[in-house]
């Protein structure tokens, strides 16, 4: 079993950066690509990023491309989200998981998941 937590949520101008992170515990992480997803309300979880074990693939959402950037720290068992230039759009639950598909957009690919984080932009 893997438990992940995120944290570094919150209320940001429009414009602004947050950090997300995901620390993992639990069995092992060996060999996880690491996902984001959100979900505003009223609407359904979607792709944000993922990242492969390895970190040697990336893949964002084109909502998101050229203002968020996904890495990881296998030695550390985390996996952050940097958000640059949010807009009020941006606005949801961050949910961190884990799987073992490369990299997929799918939420059903992913077999673990944190409980998320609210990140609010306003305008």
């Amino acid at each position: 079993q893997v438990q992940l937590v995120e944290s570094g949520g919150g209320l940001v101008q429009a414009g602004g950066s947050l950090r997300l992170s995901c620390a993992a515990s639990g069995r092992t992480f060996s060999g996880y690509a690491m996902g984001w997803f959100r979900q505003a309300p009223g609407k359904e979880r979607e792709f944000v990023a993922a990242i492969s074990w390895s970190s040697g693939r990336t893949r964002y959402a084109d909502s998101v491309k050229g203002r968020f950037t996904i890495s990881r720290d296998n030695a550390k068992n985390t996996v952050d989200l940097q958000m640059n230039t949010l807009k009020p759009e941006d606005t949801a639950v961050y949910y961190c998981a884990a799987g073992l598909s490369l990299t997929s957009s799918r939420p059903t690919a992913y077999d673990y998941w944190g409980q998320g984080t609210q990140v609010t932009v306003s305008s």
